[in-house]
């Protein structure tokens, strides 16, 4: 037993903003959403890619609801300027938190940040923050946080966030990871302490065969050689599907595959090292996030 696409019940009338829809387990969620009858919109930073991603699904969903809003996360003037025009759509009942990168070269985002950290973590926590006096004016609207298994891994080296002294690719992707799960518990704390209407969610996709190892040869490697083995990009977007539209699904909850390992297979609860839940770092991390940003969420501390 667990969640699948098959689960996903309609979402006629809704509207849903997925980031990084253009491929992988963005597009499979998008193709989802839209053969339930929501309007999506594909927040991505190329538009050709967008809507090339949209055609593709207009063939298998003719007539589906899907807009383009431009978004690149490594830049939070891009950032600023996704959130203030979604802003207009009558409703927002979900945003998919997906866009992400993984193990690229040490190319600084445009306000200067470790790429991992600053489109992982930053990019995310950013659009969501500008997005929740929107989010909350539908009751029920959610939000999903994309991490993975990486964050188990993660540490967070506080006095280097920016990778000045060191940048190790894989060990800065399970920061940002666990960067994202202390989002999401700090994120569903304020949310419940506040009284708001919306819902923090969190999920991962398992090992999932697409094109965010792009960067790194061996796990292009890995990819190829035991494919069958792993999630497609359509089952890794089980968890977020879940996430995002099970009427079952909690505030605050975390959804993975449910086969060996939380690799692979059907969506379930997933479980989360005991750091991603420590509230100490995820108050810290809260307010190095503003910092850094220069963007408030407005949600006072528990």
């Amino acid at each position: 037993m667990g969640f699948t696409a098959e689960n996903v019940p309609s979402q006629q009338g809704k509207c849903f903003i997925v980031t990084g829809a253009n491929a992988g387990l963005g597009f499979a969620a998008s193709s989802v959403l839209a053969a339930r009858g929501a309007r999506v919109v594909l927040a991505c930073r190329s538009a050709d890619k967008a809507q090339a991603a949209m055609a593709r699904i207009q063939v298998d969903v003719p007539g589906a609801d899907l807009a383009f809003l431009p978004l690149d996360q490594a830049d939070l003037a891009s950032v600023r300027a996704a959130a203030e025009q979604v802003g207009v759509e009558p409703r927002i009942d979900g945003l998919i938190n997906n866009a992400g990168v993984m193990y690229p070269p040490l190319i600084r985002t445009a306000q200067g940040f470790e790429p991992q950290f600053g489109v992982n973590h930053l990019g995310t926590f950013a659009l969501t923050a500008l997005l929740l006096p929107k989010l909350a004016e539908t009751p029920g609207a959610r939000v999903v946080v994309t991490a993975s298994l990486a964050h188990r891994f993660g540490k967070i080296d506080w006095n280097d966030l920016d990778a000045h002294k060191s940048y190790k690719t894989s060990q800065r992707y399970a920061d940002s990871k666990l960067a994202n799960m202390l989002f999401l518990y700090e994120l569903d704390r304020r949310l419940r302490a506040a009284g708001s209407p919306v819902m923090a969610m969190g999920c991962h996709p398992g090992v999932a065969a697409t094109e965010l190892g792009r960067h790194s040869g061996a796990t292009q490697f890995a990819f190829r050689y035991f494919r069958r083995l792993l999630n497609t990009a359509e089952m890794g977007a089980w968890p977020a599907l879940q996430a995002a539209t099970d009427p079952m699904a909690e505030a605050g909850g975390y959804y993975g595959p449910q086969g060996f390992g939380e690799m692979r297979g059907v969506s379930g609860p997933a479980k989360r090292k005991a750091t991603a839940r420590d509230p100490q770092r995820a108050r810290r991390l809260w307010d190095v996030s503003i910092e850094k940003t220069g963007i408030d969420p407005g949600l006072p501390p528990v």
